[in-house]
């Protein structure tokens, strides 16, 4: 066992395609014996437990539109653990063989019915992955960033999804920060957009690794 180990052995609880209860055998920091849950949508042989790798298992999509750079494309979606609708970025699961741009790019059409054009430029790593919910689930998430043009379309949304397309401009963007339920990540991004540079909307990815 390596020394930062802290369990014994772990058990897959159920069988479900998108998402999987783990239960642990974990052990405190002083040695002991306790049980701990987490959720993952990884393969069983690709959790993060077995490979600690920083692959991406989704990712959302920071989008202003290409006409109007003033204007982020969010989404308003029903979620069902909630009760609620909740306001987001554009996001999704990584495909098999897709990188993070293809899959931003096939869920931008899917939820949206907008194209997305990639923004490659920038640090990249402002756009390596992160973990978005540590205590809970090892999805482990990247940012892709671009512009947004074309028409809303709602014919490829699945039947589960329930998404109403947004055009937020700043001021719409404090009212949703004040007034509206909405995930973490879109809440961080939205306070991100508020300091945008419109004729340079993706400026604030130009951290060099030495500022």
């Amino acid at each position: 066992m390596a020394d930062h180990q802290k369990y014994t052995a772990f058990r897959k609880l159920t069988d479900n395609r998108f998402l999987n209860l783990y239960e642990m055998d974990a052990l405190t920091r002083t040695g002991k014996s306790f049980h701990y849950y987490f959720a993952s949508r990884e393969p069983e042989d690709r959790i993060k437990l077995n490979t600690h790798s920083n692959r991406a298992s989704g990712m959302a999509v920071f989008a202003v539109t290409k006409e109007s750079p003033h204007r982020l494309v969010m989404i308003r979606q029903y979620r069902y653990p909630m009760d609620e609708y909740l306001y987001e970025l554009p996001a999704g699961l990584i495909e098999e063989g897709e990188t993070d741009a293809q899959a931003a790019v096939r869920e931008m059409k899917e939820e949206t019915g907008l194209d997305l054009t990639v923004y490659e430029g920038g640090n990249p790593d402002l756009r390596r992955p992160f973990y978005l919910a540590q205590g809970l689930s090892d999805e482990l998430d990247s940012m892709v960033f671009g512009y947004a043009s074309g028409s809303v379309d709602r014919k490829q949304m699945e039947d589960s999804e329930d998404i109403e397309v947004c055009f937020v401009d700043k001021k719409e963007a404090l009212r949703i920060l004040h007034e509206e339920k909405l995930s973490i990540r879109a809440g961080y991004l939205l306070i991100q957009f508020l300091q945008l540079n419109e004729k340079e909307p993706f400026s604030f990815l130009n951290i060099t690794n030495e500022t």
